[in-house]
């Protein structure tokens, strides 16, 4: 009899415990995150800001993403947490800011310069916490495809089921027509997985890490034509056009397999770069680009879609790549206790569910970004925004140059001298913040010798030109 008991105990909790399991992953709501490389701020046919003409392409055709934009939300100063990719790679998986990580830079360092770089870690600790981490305790079945580019032995050591491995920018040249840089691969093995994750009935966590705009010129023939008789006379333009509207296709097959598996109410959908894009005007009239902390190399495209988000709404309060982490941390009832030490971002679901209205609770109030390198003309600078106003300092000769955001987006009018206090203030929250989280600093070249030949920049080719150069 007591056999009995204890066996019909054993049931009614299993069953208890497949019934609360079945409630959770009905309450947990989906994440599709789409990671595209290398896409300036005007990297789209849907503009970035409702009031600045150049925040979209004036070549690109990407209807998908616009209809992403039409159901969901924008956010017209939505920024990488760094202007290279690497750094914000790691920065979106750990809620941390490269500056924090020790890792700022992807290319080597340049020698013979008047300042040495620091050295980087440039692996991803096992003793960080990532997204996938995160989620996969809280019951989620995660994959990441594409791009991983932060080594730690890949993405199923930190948390993801399944994956394509370690992988870097390399990847990107094993495929070609009619499946360029694995677009349609990996739009297709996302298919796959929501499916049996639908069939399970557990929520997922899938990140996108495409390698477009990676290897333009292995686009489809078809599209590539298409662009080249736009874009005559330009074939860099051309190429990066049409690899453009490929990912477009991509992205719309995996807003297609979301809508056939009837999972579009309970999905959310994220879209960004990792940073600004390189030359070739397709800056949307910002400053500087990759490799650099002016607006085009960090100011990126933002779309969110997803329960209670308004459709073709803004969202014009500054967000960075490293809320995700407590975001959807937050949106999957992870409790805040869970979320490991020393997160930088914040969870912005009250700006996703209140029109875009409202403001962002991070440890610090200001943004910085910090890339101590040389990888534009500007050499080793950091950059702090508060509010609308931004401070950047280059630290080869201590300049610093301040910019109202509000009023020049294209940081055109460096206002240090007629706002000293703004700009002390600034430079000492600035400061502090780098002390505060040991950040590395670049550091005096005892042998440098201004007369022997300047060693080439690595990694990029895109500092500030333009009225700001100095």
């Amino acid at each position: 009899m007591k056999q009995r008991s204890c066996l019909l105990s054993i049931a009614l909790l299993s069953i208890m415990w497949s019934s609360v399991s079945a409630v959770r992953a009905v309450d947990q709501p989906n994440f599709i995150f789409m990671l595209s490389d290398d896409q300036g701020w005007n990297g789209l046919s849907v503009p970035m800001h409702p009031d600045v003409a150049g925040s979209k392409g004036e070549i690109f055709q990407t209807p998908n993403l616009e209809r992403l934009a039409a159901q969901g939300m924008r956010f017209s100063s939505a920024y990488a947490p760094a202007p290279v990719c690497s750094p914000t790679r790691i920065s979106i998986q750990t809620g941390k800011s490269p500056a924090q990580l020790h890792w700022t830079k992807a290319a080597p360092a340049v020698p013979g310069r008047k300042l040495i770089e620091p050295r980087l870690i440039k692996d991803l600790s096992k003793d960080e916490a990532t997204i996938g981490e995160l989620l996969k305790r809280a019951g989620y079945l995660t994959a990441h495809y594409g791009k991983w580019h932060i080594a730690g032995g890949g993405p199923g050591a930190h948390g993801y089921e399944e994956h394509d491995g370690d992988t870097g920018n390399e990847n990107a040249y094993k495929f070609t027509d009619p499946n360029p840089v694995d677009i349609f691969g990996m739009a297709e093995r996302a298919a796959k997985f929501m499916e049996r994750s639908k069939r399970a009935n557990k929520p997922f966590y899938i990140q996108l890490s495409w390698n477009a705009l990676h290897a333009a010129e292995l686009a489809n023939k078809a599209t590539l034509a298409k662009y080249e008789k736009l874009a005559t006379n330009n074939a860099k333009q051309a190429a990066t056009a049409a690899i453009t509207e490929d990912l477009d296709s991509g992205v719309g097959k995996v807003l297609e397999a979301v809508e056939q598996l009837g999972l579009s109410e309970n999905t959310y959908i994220i879209y960004m770069s990792d940073n600004g894009a390189g030359g070739g005007g397709r800056r949307g009239g910002l400053s500087g680009g990759k490799g650099s902390v002016w607006e085009g190399g960090i100011r990126v495209p933002l779309i969110v879609r997803g329960p209670n988000v308004g459709e073709n709404s803004w969202c014009h309060v500054p967000v960075v790549g490293y809320d995700f982490l407590p975001t959807l941390c937050g949106l999957a009832a992870v409790p805040a206790e869970e979320l490991p030490k020393g997160i930088e971002g914040g969870d912005i679901t009250s700006l996703l569910q209140n029109s875009g209205e409202g403001f962002v609770k991070r440890q610090r109030e200001e943004l910085v970004f910090h890339f101590p390198h040389y990888q534009s003309d500007d050499g080793p600078h950091s950059a702090i925004r508060l509010g609308n106003l931004k401070l950047i300092h280059f630290y080869e000769d201590d300049r610093v140059a301040l910019f109202d955001l509000a009023n020049d987006v294209g940081e055109h009018n460096d206002l240090a001298q007629r706002m000293p206090q703004d700009t002390q203030m600034l430079k000492g929250r600035l400061d502090q913040y780098l002390i505060a989280i040991n950040a590395q600093l670049p550091t005096p070249n005892p042998n440098f010798d201004p007369s022997q030949p300047v060693a080439p920049r690595k990694g990029g080719k895109n500092g500030k030109q333009g009225a700001n150069k100095k």
